[in-house]
């Protein structure tokens, strides 16, 4: 939306100043007023990564890494297997089998719920940064 705004605002210029030196020095100002706001939201996004690494709460500074560390795993899983299966693909089935039966007994609601709660913390978090963004 910011980029919009400044296109339209650089085609108003060309219209209303005839000076090519003050129309000229108006569009850097325009462009320069549009990186320091560019820049802004740059610094209020790392600010928040930044203080969430350094709050005092271990449940803070460790859910989202944790939980990508376990889909690395899985994924990274999938390379010792691929080998195995290479050479012996009856047992590389039979654990694929095995895992496939152990996520299905997990309860599709106990999934349901890990998503409401994953994706309620994740708004929650955004809701607070807009809301702690706009008292600055």
């Amino acid at each position: 939306m910011i980029g919009t705004l400044i296109t339209a605002g650089l085609a108003i210029l060309d219209k209303v100043i005839p000076d090519p030196a003050q129309k000229a020095a108006a569009k850097a100002h325009l462009i320069e007023l549009d990186q320091q706001g560019e820049l802004k939201s740059v610094e209020l996004q790392l600010s928040a990564i930044i203080a969430e690494a350094q709050s005092a709460d271990p449940w803070t500074s460790r859910a989202r890494p944790s939980f990508l560390y376990v889909m690395y795993i899985i994924l990274l899983a999938a390379i010792p297997m691929a080998i195995l299966s290479g050479f012996q693909p009856e047992i590389a089935a039979r654990i694929a089998t095995g895992f496939q039966l152990w996520l299905a007994a997990i309860p599709e609601a106990l999934f349901g719920l890990f998503g409401v709660g994953y994706l309620g913390y994740t708004g929650a978090r955004e809701f607070g940064k807009h809301s702690k963004n706009k008292t600055q």
